[in-house]
């Protein structure tokens, strides 16, 4: 059973329904700690209320991103963590971050990427006229929304939407297709060769 750590700054859907197919069953896997960098962040409070294991990290009391990282790096080495999944976590991480957990951070981005990267990725998508949206779950590296893709999902654009019903949309299949992935990595399923992920 692989140990998990979710790193969040909001409301923490997705770590909601990583924790609901955990709790199914549906994910070798545990949730070891939940780390955000908002105290008030509805994620942590959803994750005290389940008895788990919570840490608010202050970015204020941290000369910089790399001495913030390592202060996590050193809070995921202390709870054994094997995977850390990003869930609406507004921090861009580090390349030592990255380099202590390689292949073993997992991100989910509302875009098919490589297109529309960053920030209102729905909105982008919209407004670019695309017929088809989406998301998908990826490894993190360096570059920001550039890993790996793990797993996608696709979503047809419908000619009455605005981009909140297609973000609602796309929510839907993040909180379906980010617990798969994870309970691939965790069933040893996952191959990376390059840039590609093969199921195995």
């Amino acid at each position: 059973m692989k140990k998990i750590a979710v790193l969040l700054s909001g409301r923490g859907s997705n770590f909601i329904s990583i924790k609901k197919k955990i709790d199914e069953g549906g994910i070798n896997g545990e949730i070891a700690v939940v780390i955000s960098n908002k105290a008030d962040a509805k994620g942590l409070e959803f994750a005290r209320e389940q008895g788990l294991n919570t840490v608010f990290v202050n970015p204020k009391e941290f000369d910089g991103r790399e001495a913030y990282d390592r202060e996590l790096v050193r809070i995921l080495r202390e709870n054994g963590v094997e995977l850390v999944c990003l869930a609406g976590f507004m921090r861009i991480i580090s390349p030592y971050f990255v380099s202590e957990f390689r292949n073993r951070i997992l991100n989910i981005h509302p875009s098919l990427l490589p297109s529309f990267k960053g920030l209102d990725a729905q909105k982008q998508a919209f407004e670019y006229g695309v017929k088809f949206a989406g998301c998908t779950v990826h490894f993190v590296d360096e570059e920001m929304d550039h890993g790996s893709i793990i797993l996608q999902a696709v979503v047809p654009v419908m000619q009455d939407d605005d981009d909140h019903s297609l973000s609602e949309r796309i929510l839907k299949e993040e909180h379906r297709i980010y617990p798969e992935a994870v309970a691939l990595f965790c069933g040893d399923r996952l191959k990376v060769e390059g840039r590609k992920v093969f199921v195995i």
